[in-house]
């Protein structure tokens, strides 16, 4: 089949290069002629997994290729993919100004019939606005579908070949079947195709991804509690997870959730509640305890070492919002290295993946990066763990030891064993992990002390 993916962003670029690799012929638009030029060459703008190697594979076989013609993609295409941003606006909701600016374009070059297919995440109804602008711009038949993604970032390739489930939002015989045929090679394994109206479609990816977000704030309210009683949060989790109506994915505590999904979907189905009248209270609360945990570990940090940081180096391991991506949206480091700089701290920075190039702007610049997590902790008087890559899960505590000035170990992610790191003569702080080493329950003082 000959597509059209227009946005090579995420969503874009990962479902055009799998859609190439099960032999669909795909040209992917962007107006970025820089970025189309770096494609063309096989420079990935993102990381994931795996995505680079595929790419550059399909455009050699020739299934793959990049343009900045939006024209010339549509007019051979039987399906076309609108899959560009929709970041928040101030309000929380979804900006739709690059969606809907595709669909006029859309409409202008369209010469026969095709599929149209917000792979975009939009919000209830937006696919009834793309089908009116497109149809006030051609006299062609055509079709829109929702179609949203469930990619995680780390893993999109997989997700993508090997899919939960596929929704496809559509009340068109003809387009159903389309569709149909386009993803038969990726649900063989008998995971199944949703056919549903295309609103139901578009509230399904907030819903689903409110739900994984709110399911992160609870365990995290959770973890808060059980570092006031002395619980151990993970042996709670474990007590949990094994409900078979519960399960155990989504159930770790941590530092808060961040990226590209969960924050904005979570405003954006917000905004939605507040147009149709509604509160979203627990909604809300899902919002608020993420940002009060992204503040925990400088909490924590307070109450240790006071809040004039101004003599204190400390190190920062994980700069992204989860392992195995690049992705510094909304990440839980970003808030914990500005709130440590307010205190006057140093900091030292690792990360596998992002560098100051990457980060750009997100980080301030009195914060130095570092070739590797050693070299970070050197000097360094506690040591503040936010993502938890593989490469930071076993380190060799006595060379940290060695290497910094102090003996304080701030676990973010809870990827260490306490025993273990007090026996190796750190003091440690986990996320509800209930004792400190002294035997008594962890304290921090309240979020809201601070405003």
């Amino acid at each position: 089949m000959n597509l059209a993916v227009i946005g090579t962003g995420y969503v874009g670029l990962v479902a055009g290069t799998c859609f190439a690799d099960s032999g669909n012929q795909v040209v992917c638009v962007d107006a970025d002629a820089d970025k189309i030029d770096r494609l063309r060459q096989g420079i990935i703008p993102i990381y994931e997994p795996g995505l680079a190697e595929m790419v550059r594979k399909n455009a050699r076989q020739q299934r793959l290729s990049f343009t900045t013609s939006l024209e010339e993609a549509v007019t051979s295409a039987e399906i076309i993919f609108i899959a560009v941003g929709t970041p928040p606006d101030e309000n929380g909701e979804a900006d739709l100004t690059h969606v809907f600016a595709v669909a006029r374009d859309i409409g202008r070059s369209l010469k026969r019939y095709a599929v149209i297919v917000d792979k975009s995440t939009v919000p209830v109804g937006t696919a009834d606005r793309v089908r009116e602008i497109i149809a006030a711009e051609t006299k062609v038949d055509f079709d829109v579908v929702s179609n949203p993604e469930f990619l995680k970032e780390g893993a999109a390739i997989a997700d993508f070949l090997k899919p939960d489930r596929v929704v496809i939002g559509s009340q068109s015989d003809k387009a159903r079947a389309i569709m149909a045929e386009l993803y038969a090679p990726f649900v063989r394994t008998q995971n199944p195709i949703l056919f549903m109206d295309t609103r139901s479609a578009e509230l399904t990816k907030y819903a689903s991804n409110a739900m994984l977000a709110a399911r992160i704030s609870f365990m995290n309210e959770i973890a808060l509690l059980c570092e006031r009683v002395g619980a151990d949060v993970d042996q709670v989790r474990k007590g949990m997870g094994a409900d078979r109506r519960i399960g155990y994915p989504f159930l770790f505590p941590g530092v808060g959730y961040g990226g590209s999904c969960f924050p904005k979907d979570v405003q954006a189905l917000l905004a939605t509640n507040r147009q149709c009248g509604l509160d979203g209270l627990l909604l809300q609360a899902v919002e608020a305890i993420n940002a009060r945990q992204k503040r925990l570990l400088v909490d924590k940090a307070v109450a240790r070492f006071g809040e004039d940081m101004s003599e204190r180096v400390f190190a920062v391991w994980g700069l992204s919002f989860k392992p195995n991506t690049d992705d510094l949206r909304e990440a839980p480091s970003l808030v914990v290295i500005n709130e440590l700089l307010r205190r006057g701290a140093r900091l030292q920075l690792a990360d596998p993946i992002v560098t100051r190039d990457i980060a750009q702007s997100r980080i301030d610049e009195r914060a130095v990066f570092c070739p590797g997590p050693y070299e970070a902790v050197e000097g360094a008087d506690a040591l503040f763990v936010i993502t938890e890559w593989n490469d930071y899960r076993h380190p060799d505590f006595a060379r940290l030891r060695q290497l910094m000035r102090g003996a304080t170990i701030f676990d973010g992610r809870n990827i260490f064993s306490p025993k273990t790191v007090r026996e190796s003569g750190f003091e440690y702080f986990g996320v509800g992990r209930g004792l400190d080493k002294s035997g008594t329950a962890q304290t921090t003082r309240h979020p809201t002390s601070e405003g």
